[in-house]
């Protein structure tokens, strides 16, 4: 059995049910990304990703058929995948999983919404959809860990495993709600991976394109699955043929096991973990340290230095280069900074410690903040480099003008595996970010609505509680 013939085959048993615990879970990543899609259309500036994609997709035309989440609109399924895909990823805000190290809910959710909702599935459906491509978009990404590198090959490469594997994930869920067979589905995945892309430079240099990643992949999974459904085939050693997926993305080494082994017994899906604060998961560690400090008593006025230790690999993303990093080019840009998060950390805060106005442009320009950014350095520490990447460490260490040295030490980064949110963190969470641009009840309405996702009948009608004027 190849590797795509297996997933294919898992992705087909999930008609048959699943553990009452990944249904569970699947609400959940639903509720996430709908709070950070609705969230995210606080931005409203024309350059903004989002506002780009939804007029791209809206001069394109065509039969409605899905929604945009916040808007009074429908569009055909890939268009409405590609707009919500983006506004999921908008914020930086959206689920983990490690090792992969990927965000698998912000393709998988908006590219089975919009089929479910074109084919008028239901509920269960949808969950089993959800559920079904997250795992193998993660399981897609365990593929590339390599143990002697401590991090993910594509991540090494300079890909987005994020949107390369998701695209993949969403066809396969895609194809499901579509009633695609077992042969059908490989045929989607197979044609999927000739679709997913992403380098991930602006992480380190800006630029906006990785805020649209997310809703490519969504669009191109439709696309695939659609393509399925209509005749065109894919290969069947697409991922382990010689010039197949793994080949070409990461030079053929990967880890087979990572994806097969468990599939369907042992949930990926179950470990993937919620962000409590809006900016790159590899700055989690650095914040808690620093909103450690700042409870002990640690005031800004008072820093003389301060040292940031993190893993060697996501150094690059969040300390190099050393000057964009202390004073990042845009808001967004500021999400993949060490510097400007702890600084953040340590004068700001809100929502579970660290919210989206410390990324508005009012505190991106405040020069408190940039010139306590300015203080710090971030270096390689070896323990969190061998902690990394099953979990987000990092050691804080802070010389004071009055000579006193100050350290803390996180293992592993709040809503990571140690230390998962709770559900009635993630409640807090989507309310937060839902009420943003929602008033208080129609917020509180869409998440009853998502709760009771596996008993409704059709999924018509799930985004009604949300469908406000676009602000």
């Amino acid at each position: 059995m190849t590797i795509v013939s297996a997933l294919a085959e898992f992705a087909a048993a999930a008609r048959a049910g699943l553990p009452p615990a990944v249904v569970a879970d699947v609400t959940g990543r639903v509720i996430d990304t709908f709070g950070n899609c609705l969230a995210a259309q606080e931005l409203t500036d024309p350059s903004e990703p989002h506002e780009a994609t939804l007029r791209m997709a809206s001069r394109w035309g065509g039969t409605g058929e899905s929604s945009v989440l916040g808007h009074r609109l429908s569009l055909p399924a890939p268009s409405a995948a590609l707009v919500n895909g983006t506004l999921a990823h908008a914020l930086d805000f959206d689920d983990t999983h490690l090792p992969s190290v990927l965000h698998p809910s912000a393709s998988v959710v908006p590219a089975t919404l919009a089929v479910a909702e074109s084919v008028g599935a239901s509920g269960v459906e949808l969950c089993q959809a959800v559920a079904v491509g997250d795992e193998i978009t993660n399981r897609l990404g365990m593929a590339s860990y390599l143990p002697e590198l401590r991090n993910s090959l594509f991540f090494e490469k300079g890909w987005h495993a994020t949107s390369i594997c998701g695209t993949v994930g969403a066809a396969a869920g895609s194809a499901l709600l579509m009633g695609l067979s077992a042969d059908g589905i490989a045929h989607a995945m197979g044609i999927a991976a000739s679709m997913g892309a992403g380098v991930i430079e602006a992480n380190r240099t800006g630029g906006t394109v990785k805020r649209v990643h997310c809703g490519w992949a969504a669009h191109a999974g439709v696309v695939a699955a659609t393509m399925a459904a209509e005749g065109v085939t894919g290969p069947p050693t697409v991922f382990e043929g010689r010039f197949g997926f793994f080949q070409a993305f990461l030079d053929g080494r990967y880890d087979e096991a990572a994806i097969t082994d468990g599939l369907g017994e042992r949930w990926e899906l179950l470990r993937t973990v919620y962000k409590p604060y809006p900016s790159n998961h590899f700055t989690h560690p650095g914040i808690d340290a620093a909103l450690a400090l700042r409870a002990e008593g640690l005031r800004p006025e008072d820093v003389a230095e301060i040292e940031l230790g993190v893993a060697a690999a996501p150094l690059r993303t969040i300390g190099e280069p050393h000057g964009e990093k202390v004073r990042p080019r845009t808001p967004y840009h500021a999400k993949f900074s060490g510097p400007y998060t702890v600084a953040s950390a340590l004068i700001g805060g809100g929502g579970l410690g660290l919210h989206l106005d410390d990324f508005a442009e009012s505190a991106f320009r405040d020069e408190r903040r940039l010139s306590l950014a300015a203080k710090v350095r971030v270096v390689a520490d070896a323990e969190c480099t061998e902690e990394f990447p099953r979990a987000f460490s990092a050691v804080l260490r802070v010389r004071t003008k009055d000579g006193r040295r100050l350290e803390h030490r996180v293992h592993s980064s709040r809503g990571g595996p140690e230390h998962p949110l709770t559900m009635d963190e993630l409640q807090t969470k989507y309310t937060l970010n839902a009420s943003r641009v929602l008033p208080a009840e129609a917020a509180e309405a869409l998440a009853l609505e998502v709760r009771g996702l596996a008993t409704r009948r059709s999924v018509a009608g799930l985004l009604d509680a949300a469908l406000i004027a676009h602000v």
